[in-house]
C-alpha cells in the first residue's frame, strides 16, 4: 500500500461554538470555511476548512464534545505560504497566545514553527514552508 496525502483530518467542536471556529480557523489563520449552508440546514454534520486545494479539516460540533488532552492527541501541523515571523506577529496582534516555538522536522523537512491552541484545545503547529536547497 501506497499512500499519496492526507485527506482530511477530523476535529469535534463544541455545539455551541461555531463562531469560535470561524474566527479562529477564517479570521485568525485566513482559511475558507466550506460546506456550513448544508451544515446550517441540516443536510449534514460537518463543515470543512480547506486547508490546501487537496487538504480540508472536517469540523464536526458536538454536544458531547470532550477537550483533547495531550496524551491523546499532540498537535495537526500545518505549511503555510508565508514567513513564520510575519504570521507570528499577526497572531500576537491578536491576542493569540504563541505557547513555542522551534524548527520541527516533519515530512517535508526542518522550518521555523510556531504552536497555537485553538479555541477547543486543539495544539496546532503552523510551520514555515521548508527552504529547497541547492
Amino acid at each position: 500500500m501506497k499512500a499519496a496525502r492526507i485527506d482530511h483530518v477530523h476535529l469535534r467542536i463544541p455545539e455551541d461554538e461555531l463562531e469560535h471556529a470561524i474566527e479562529f480557523y477564517q479570521g485568525l489563520l485566513g482559511f475558507q470555511i466550506e460546506g456550513f449552508d448544508e451544515y446550517e440546514r441540516g443536510e449534514t454534520p460537518i463543515f470543512h476548512v480547506r486547508l490546501a486545494p487537496e487538504t480540508i479539516i472536517h469540523i464536526r460540533p458536538t454536544d458531547d464534545f470532550v477537550h483533547p488532552e495531550r496524551q491523546n492527541f499532540d498537535h495537526l501541523a500545518i505549511i503555510l505560504e508565508a514567513d513564520i515571523e510575519d504570521v507570528k506577529q499577526e497572531l500576537e496582534d491578536a491576542g493569540v497566545i504563541i505557547e513555542r516555538e522551534g524548527t520541527p522536522d516533519g515530512a517535508t523537512g526542518e522550518a521555523p514553527a510556531i504552536y497555537v491552541r485553538d479555541p477547543f484545545g486543539y495544539l496546532i503547529e503552523l510551520k514555515e514552508p521548508v527552504p529547497e536547497t541547492a
